[in-house]
């Protein structure tokens, strides 16, 4: 996967020789999520305006491994399953590759002029953090979620749950300067105490063109879920959901593109209600066919207890696709919804899925001209590429300052 743009080799090198240092436990393509597609496409965009790249993250691949020009991927950490059976992540990969951050950094750390990861696995800011104490190496942190004390107790239990928000509050301290994508997180940020610096960047919308409406005839009314099939999406909900809706469309079918711990549950529930004729498991698909199945569906469905940013609902409105999103608290796709302009926020529950479902059948080619002007209008102001035209421009002049700091007067 690359989004870069053929004509950027003729582009200035404000960066020339800086070297940036990303860590994440995940690597684009092999794990498909919003995180892992902004820091592949942060790392080709850094390297485009002259930066050397250093990726660290676990290893997901069996062969040679990634060739991405002008970056160099390095595999901190074995291959580790993330989750555990009921989807929840799992404690100890986080504490193994905070280490793993930790150990690399300490032989490394005058190789590097920055640092940038993400808000979680929060053990990694850490390590970060006591490995560069004393270089002054600037440190950017990704916020892509802030969870308030409830849900994390929701999330991991009573014990694990108050421990989990007490970290979070520590990273929050932890944090000198925070990125965020949209205010609905910097607020989220402020409102648990953060104080120092915010950086609001343009947004998380994939480039222009990369997907494009299929001329493909639809035959017949389609529901696409994209992503890994885990309790927090609420996938539980899609084949009830499906039922619900075919009283009023026979004929729809439901494609659930992914895989993950709630596969299993979910077919058995297909086969309880009858539906296993109208609906599909084609697993993790190549981004092109899974592309042109976004394209060509009536509407991806978002039933997830938490998003922390919602980008799927931005990629489907490129194709001029709508979205279902349910109105959970801590679903932050449900802020793309314009009601009944690029699709609908619906109840949380498999009847709420379903009135969704067929109002955005029942919306037509209206709903999608208007889904694909939503996207238009945004494409530019919120898109990742400003995002990473931003991150540059912030490392260009924190680079110009630290020069100027260093140099000793005549």
């Amino acid at each position: 996967m690359s989004n870069r743009d053929p004509d950027r080799s003729s582009e200035a090198k404000p960066l020339a020789g800086f070297r940036a240092c990303i860590i994440y436990d995940c690597l684009f393509p092999w794990t498909i999520g919003g995180a892992e597609r902004w820091y592949r496409y942060l790392a080709e965009r850094l390297v485009d305006a002259g930066a050397e790249v250093t990726y660290l993250t676990r290893r997901q691949w069996e062969d040679e491994g990634p060739q991405i020009a002008g970056v160099t991927v390095i595999d901190i950490m074995p291959p580790t399953e993330l989750y555990l059976p009921d989807g929840t992540r799992r404690n100890l990969p986080p504490l193994r590759f905070g280490w793993s951050a930790f150990r690399w950094l300490i032989q490394h750390r005058g190789e590097v002029d920055t640092v940038q990861l993400a808000n979680f696995p929060y053990f990694s800011l850490f390590a970060v953090r006591l490995a560069l104490l004393g270089t002054g190496t600037p440190i950017g942190v990704d916020w892509f979620e802030v969870w308030p004390r409830e849900f994390w107790i929701s999330y991991a239990g009573g014990l694990l749950g108050r421990a989990g928000f007490l970290i979070q509050q520590s990273c929050i301290r932890l944090t000198d300067h925070a990125f965020v994508f949209w205010h609905h997180t910097e607020e989220r940020l402020l409102a648990h105490g953060f104080r120092g610096h915010v950086t609001v960047l343009a947004g998380l919308l994939p480039p222009v063109g990369q997907n494009l409406p299929s001329s493909g005839r639809r035959v017949e009314p389609t529901v696409l879920f994209a992503g890994r099939m885990i309790k927090d999406k609420g996938v539980r909900l899609l084949p009830d959901a499906l039922r619900i809706a075919k009283a009023r469309f026979p004929s729809l079918r439901l494609v659930l593109a992914g895989e993950g711990p709630e596969r299993v549950l979910l077919e058995r529930r297909c086969l309880e209600l009858g539906l296993t004729d109208s609906v599909s498991f084609p697993g993790r698909l190549p981004e092109a066919e899974l592309a042109e199945l976004m394209a060509t569906a009536s509407c991806i469905v978002i039933a997830s207890l938490r998003e922390g940013y919602g980008l799927v609902v931005a990629e489907a409105a490129a194709a001029g696709t709508p979205s279902v999103v349910a109105a959970n608290p801590e679903n932050a796709a449900t802020g793309h919804i314009v009601e009944d302009v690029n699709g609908f926020v619906v109840d949380p529950t498999a009847s709420g899925l379903a009135r969704g479902i067929v109002s955005v059948i029942e919306g037509g080619e209206r709903l999608r001209e208007s889904t694909a002007d939503w996207y238009e209008s945004r494409a530019d102001s919120m898109s990742m590429l400003r995002s990473a035209n931003e991150m540059i421009g912030l490392y260009s002049s924190e680079r110009i300052r630290r020069q100027r700091s260093t140099q000793v007067p005549r």
